[in-house]
Parts: structure tokens; C-alpha cells; sequence
């Protein structure tokens, strides 16, 4: 069993963490709390401040990293401030400062990392760099106490199928080019619908509404997907429906016209058709009968919904947390932050470069030997 106490504080029987996230256009700053001894379900962590703030952009515009690094400028000392009064500590009763090291956009992490290595020398506290994806899933195994499961990393920069084995997160699948969330924000953008609170928020909301299925091409490639041409195909139908075109594929056998429902209706169910099969390819292989989903796409119902069909017939669990968790926040950052802290990591400042590509398969998980 891996000891977690052996760099604890004398005379301290718990530890307390600030998380700073900035990977897109969510800022979250979390501060959470460990007692000493093993996690379990009788020693769980303790979330004491979860504060975000998201740049939302108008309707049919994406975010740029530089707009978005000004937001994240603007708002990080507010809120990390808010986070303090909330947990009732002072920056000097923290124990380490975790903050997103990677994947993510450059310019927003940067703005974040610089507030982080402020603090640390500000309060000498040492810094903890952490892997985006590690975060989501590690706060997902807190909350929803699932212990081995096949994990669905679904958001705007990531689709991943993962697996534990040996101290490493390893990657069995994942997208071959843009992510589930940068596909559905980018027909969100076709679209011209709002992007508050998100894109693929309104995009599942419109979903709701549709009934008629239009096929889409279904991209499933060995345990990898593609979803460009699928986005490409559904862009060309949007453009036929709102310039009146003569497209077959706009009315159904009775007649019925497509409506831009029908076509997030279809959409949702092409991609996570897609993604349904490649998690149960995985379970299958790592004879796992657990899925954990995790990710901003992971808040979606209908998702859930499929996903929850697919895992009832192997007799399995799925496990999923709400939009507090699953959308990017700080509190994963400091969840997973210190538990490499409590096996003696640290990050010196030479080393708190970000970068964009940080594989979730690079990250040696020191506080695991199941």
C-alpha cells in the first residue's frame, strides 16, 4: 500500500491545497483538504472553495487565446481572493499550490502559471504542476468513489478512452483529429446559437427538441475516432437548411422538413454512438465492468443516458459527477495536485513551463500501485 503521509508537516494531521485552472476559457481556483491517512470513502477529501469564471464569447464566435489569457489576467487575483475568504484560510496555511501545467491553450495557461509562481514566492510554498486530463480523473474517482474504472475523457480539447495499468493512465483510444467539444461548439458556431453558459450546453438543449434522425458518417477507426468530416458533412447541411437549397437529406420520407433541432438530434447521437463503442471495446479488454466519464461533454444527459444502456448490459456501473466537477475547475487541479505533493513532488520554478501538449500517458501515478 502506498504510504501518503510520509512528507506530512510535523505536528499536522491534514493538508490543504490551492488549484489554479486556465487550460481554455473556464478559470477555476479550488482549494481542497486531506486528512492524513489513505483516502477512502470514510476519509474523503474536502472541497472547502470551487470558484470559476468563464469567458463567454458572442453568438457564432469562438475564443482566442489571447482574449482569453486577458480574461484569465483580469479575474485570477479576484478569485483566488473569493477562494480564500470562502475556506476561511490564509494563503500561508496552504501546503502546496497546484496549478494546470498542460494540455491546454498557451497563452491562457501562461496568464495562470504566472499568478501560481507569484504566490509561491510571495508565501514560499512550493509549486505543484499537474496534467489536465490526471485532474479530471482523479476528482472523478474521489466523488463518485469508483475504483478501477474504464475512463471517458470527453471535453473541448481532449477525447480520450483510458485505462489504469502499472502507475500509468494509458491511452487504449482517442480522437485522430479535433475533439467531441470542439466539434459540437463548432456546429454551436454554424449555428449562431449562444455560447452562455456553453455551446454544447444549447447544442443538447436544441437536441431535446429534434425527432427526426439525419444519417451522419459514423467514423469509428479500430479504438480511435474521427469527427472533422462528420463536422464538415453537418456544416454543408446547415448551410443548405438556412439558404433553402435542395438538399434530399433536409426532409424525411413523409415530407417533414429538417429543422436545426433534428440536426443536433442527430449529431449527439452519431458521436457518442461512436464513443459508447469504443468504451465497451475497452471495458471488454481490460475486463473492467466500471466506466467513469469525465469532461465538460460529460455534464451531457443523453451521453450519460447511452452510455448507462451499453454498461447495463454487461452488468456493470457508470459513474459521472455534475457540472461542478466535470466542467473544468480548480478544485481537480489541487485534488490531484496533492496527491503527487503527498508522495514528495514538487515542481521547481525552472520547470513550471507550460505546454500544450502534455500526454495524459506521461504522468507516473506515484499514489497508486493497485
Amino acid at each position: 500500500m502506498v504510504n501518503l503521509d510520509s512528507y506530512l508537516k510535523p505536528g499536522k494531521d491534514h493538508y490543504y491545497a490551492l488549484g489554479l485552472e486556465g487550460s481554455a476559457n473556464k478559470l477555476g481556483v479550488g482549494i481542497i483538504r486531506h486528512e492524513k491517512g489513505e483516502l477512502t470513502p470514510n476519509n474523503k477529501a474536502t472541497v472547502l472553495a470551487n470558484i470559476r469564471d468563464t469567458y463567454i464569447t458572442p453568438p457564432g464566435e469562438g475564443f482566442l487565446p489571447r482574449d482569453t489569457a486577458r480574461h484569465h489576467r483580469n479575474w485570477i487575483i479576484r478569485l483566488i481572493k473569493r477562494a480564500l475568504i470562502v475556506s476561511k484560510l490564509k494563503g500561508l496555511d496552504l501546503d502546496v499550490i497546484c496549478f494546470t501545467q498542460g494540455p491546454g491553450m498557451g497563452a491562457p495557461l501562461q496568464s495562470v502559471v504566472i499568478a501560481a509562481r507569484t504566490l509561491s514566492q510571495l508565501w514560499d510554498i512550493p509549486l505543484i504542476g499537474v496534467n489536465h486530463c490526471i485532474g479530471h480523473i482523479e476528482m472523478g474517482r474521489e466523488i463518485t468513489n469508483s475504483t478501477n474504472p474504464v475512463v471517458l475523457y470527453v471535453s473541448g480539447g481532449n477525447t480520450q478512452i483510458i485505462a489504469y495499468s502499472r502507475q500509468r493512465y494509458r491511452i487504449f483510444g482517442e480522437t485522430l483529429d479535433i475533439a467531441i467539444g470542439n466539434c459540437l461548439d463548432r456546429f454551436a458556431r454554424t449555428l449562431k446559437i449562444s455560447n452562455n453558459p456553453s455551446p454544447g450546453y444549447n447544442i443538447e438543449q436544441l437536441a431535446l427538441k429534434g425527432k427526426n434522425f439525419v444519417e451522419l458518417p459514423y467514423t469509428v477507426k479500430g479504438m480511435d475516432l474521427s469527427m472533422s468530416g462528420i463536422l464538415e458533412y453537418i456544416d454543408n447541411l446547415a448551410y443548405d437548411l438556412f439558404n433553402n437549397k435542395k438538399n434530399k437529406l433536409l426532409t424525411t420520407e413523409s415530407g417533414e422538413k429538417i429543422t436545426t433541432a433534428d440536426l443536433c438530434f442527430s449529431l449527439q447521437e452519431c458521436l457518442f454512438a461512436m464513443l459508447v463503442e469504443i468504451t465497451e471495446r475497452a471495458m471488454a479488454h481490460v475486463n473492467s465492468n466500471q466506466v467513469l466519464i469525465v469532461g465538460g461533454v460529460g455534464c451531457n444527459e443523453r451521453l450519460q443516458e447511452m452510455m448507462a444502456i451499453m454498461v447495463k448490459d454487461r452488468n456493470g456501473s457508470i459513474y459521472a459527477t455534475d457540472e461542478r466537477f466535470c466542467i473544468d475547475n480548480g478544485i481537480m487541479i489541487a485534488h490531484a495536485g496533492l496527491l503527487a505533493y503527498r508522495m514528495g513532488d514538487t515542481t521547481p520554478l525552472n520547470e513550471t513551463v507550460c505546454t500544450q501538449k502534455f500526454r495524459t500517458d506521461e504522468v507516473l501515478v506515484k499514489w497508486r500501485d493497485d
